[in-house]
C-alpha cells in the first residue's frame, strides 16, 4: 500500500478529534475503527463538558448532535433500605455558551466519523489492527487484517486496555484497580415523560450519579442521563474492589437489583428497554502515561490514562477531544519539519501541560485512593441515612433533642481514628 501521513488506530471521541483536525488542514489521514461504525461499541453514559473544548475545536457543536441541557444535578447516597438525595441547580447552568450537554456515544460518534470524512479523511469500520510497523525501533504504520499499512505517523486511540499502545512501548497492560465493569441500558421515554417525571423544561436534562449499598461493598455507583426521549441508566464497578469483597451478585445482577430499587424504578416506569452494553471501561483517578509519546506515535484519550473519577463527576471525553487536537498539532509541526522523532512529538506533551488536560489530572491525582475507601462506600451512605432516619422520625417514645441526633452520628462517623484518617484523606482531592 502507499505510505499515507497518518493512520489512526480506533474511532472514538480521541482518535476522531485527532482525524478532523488533520483532515481540516488537508493532512491525509486514515481512521481504522474495528466496530460496525464509530461508537457503536460505546458504553459511556454520559454527559459532556463543552467549555474546556471551544478553543480547540470552536466550530463543531452547532450543529453535533447532543442531547439534553445539564441544568440540574442529582446525587443519591444509598443505605441497604434507605437513600438520601441532594439536588441542585443553577440560572448558571443555562447560560451560554452552554456548560454541559447528555450525549449518545453511538449517535455523536457516528456523526463526528462523517464531519471527518467530509473533510477528506478516511473512516474504515470493521477494520482491527493487530500490530505495529517498526523500522529500527520507531514506527513506521500498522498492520491490520493481515496487511500492512505504512504511515510516517500512527495516532494510538484503542481505548482503555490498549494493546497497540503496550506494542509501541508506551504502557504496560492495565492494573485491575485502573479498570472498571460498565453495565448500560437505554430506555425510551417520550420527551413529555422525561420532563414531567424530572422537573424539566423542554430542552434541558439532569445528570444523577448514586453510590452507596447499591455496589455491595465493591467501589462504583450508578449513574442516570437524560437523553431526548430515552434515558441512559447504568453502574460501574471496580474489578479489583470486586474481587476482593466479593459480592453476593454477579455483576449483571447488581445492575437488575439496582434497577427494583425505588428510588430508580419509578424513573423509568413504563420505559422500553432499546439496548444493553457491557464493556471494560478505564476507572479514573489513575495518572496518565508519564510520556504519550514515541518515535512515530502518539496516544490520546483513554489509551494515554486520560480519566478522572473525581466523585461528583466521571470526566473523561473533553481530555479525549482536547488531547486528539493537541496530537494534531503536534503531527502537523512534524510534518512541517519533516521528523516524527521523540524530540518533535515532544510539542504534544508541551503542549498537554499547558492545557487543563494535565493541570486537572494533577490537581485530583489521588483521587482514586480517596474515593476507593470501602468506608466511601458502605458506612457514611448507611450512617447518614440512618441519622436522617431518626431525625424525621417520630416514634411512640419521646423525641430526642436534633443537636443530640446530629452529634451522635458525628462522633460515630469522624471523631475516631478511622474517620480522622478520612478526613484527612478527602483534603487531598
Amino acid at each position: 500500500m502507499e505510505k499515507l501521513d497518518v493512520v489512526v488506530v480506533g474511532g472514538g471521541l480521541g482518535g476522531l478529534a485527532s482525524a478532523y483536525c488533520l483532515a481540516k488542514e488537508g493532512i491525509q489521514v486514515l481512521v481504522l475503527e474495528r466496530g460496525d461504525h464509530p461508537g457503536s461499541k460505546n458504553v459511556t453514559g454520559g454527559r459532556i463538558y463543552l467549555r474546556p473544548l471551544f478553543r480547540y475545536l470552536p466550530d463543531l457543536w452547532d450543529e453535533a448532535p447532543l442531547e439534553r441541557l445539564v441544568t440540574k444535578e442529582v446525587i443519591t447516597m444509598m443505605g441497604d433500605d434507605s437513600s438520601t438525595t441532594l439536588q441542585f441547580t443553577s440560572k448558571k447552568f443555562r447560560e451560554s455558551p452552554p456548560h454541559s450537554y447528555t450525549i449518545l456515544r453511538s449517535r455523536f460518534d457516528r456523526w463526528l466519523g462523517e464531519q471527518v470524512m467530509e473533510r477528506g479523511g478516511f473512516v474504515v469500520p470493521q477494520r482491527r489492527v493487530t500490530d505495529l510497523l517498526k523500522e529500527d525501533g520507531r514506527v513506521v504504520g500498522v498492520v491490520s487484517e493481515g496487511e500492512e499499512i505504512p504511515s510516517d505517523m500512527v495516532i494510538i486511540a484503542d481505548g482503555a486496555l490498549s494493546l497497540m499502545a503496550e506494542k509501541g512501548s508506551l504502557r504496560g497492560p492495565l492494573p485491575p484497580r485502573h479498570a472498571a465493569v460498565g453495565l448500560k441500558e437505554v430506555i425510551r421515554l417520550s420527551p413529555e415523560v422525561i420532563e414531567e417525571r424530572f422537573g424539566l423544561k423542554s430542552g434541558e436534562g439532569v445528570a444523577h450519579l448514586f453510590f452507596g449499598s447499591i455496589t455491595q461493598g465493591a467501589f462504583g455507583g450508578g449513574f442516570l442521563y437524560t437523553n431526548r426521549d430515552t434515558i441512559s441508566l447504568g453502574l460501574v464497578v471496580g474489578i479489583e474492589s470486586y474481587l476482593k469483597t466479593q459480592p453476593s451478585s454477579e455483576v449483571h445482577q447488581l445492575l437488575e437489583k439496582f434497577k427494583e430499587k425505588e428510588e430508580v424504578a419509578h424513573l423509568i416506569k413504563g420505559g422500553e428497554l432499546m439496548e444493553y452494553s457491557a464493556h471494560l471501561i478505564p476507572e479514573g483517578g489513575n495518572r496518565p502515561l508519564p510520556k504519550p509519546y514515541g518515535d512515530g506515535i502518539v496516544a490520546v484519550g483513554d489509551a494515554a490514562g486520560f480519566a478522572l473519577n473525581m466523585g461528583i463527576t466521571v470526566r473523561g471525553m473533553e481530555f479525549a477531544l482536547a488531547s486528539g487536537c493537541m496530537a494534531a498539532q503536534a503531527v502537523k509541526r512534524a510534518k512541517e519539519k519533516g521528523d516524527f522523532s521523540v524530540s518533535t512529538l515532544s510539542y504534544y506533551e508541551s503542549l498537554l501541560k499547558e492545557s487543563f488536560v494535565f493541570k486537572d489530572h494533577e490537581t485530583f491525582r489521588d483521587s482514586l485512593e480517596v474515593l476507593e475507601n470501602p468506608r466511601s462506600v458502605c458506612f457514611y451512605p448507611q450512617l447518614l441515612c440512618r441519622v436522617l432516619e431518626e431525625l424525621f422520625w417520630i416514634g411512640e417514645e419521646p423525641r430526642g433533642k436534633v443537636s443530640s441526633t446530629v452529634w451522635k452520628g458525628i462522633k460515630e462517623g469522624f471523631l475516631n481514628t478511622a474517620g480522622l484518617d478520612d478526613l484527612w484523606k478527602f483534603r487531598r482531592i
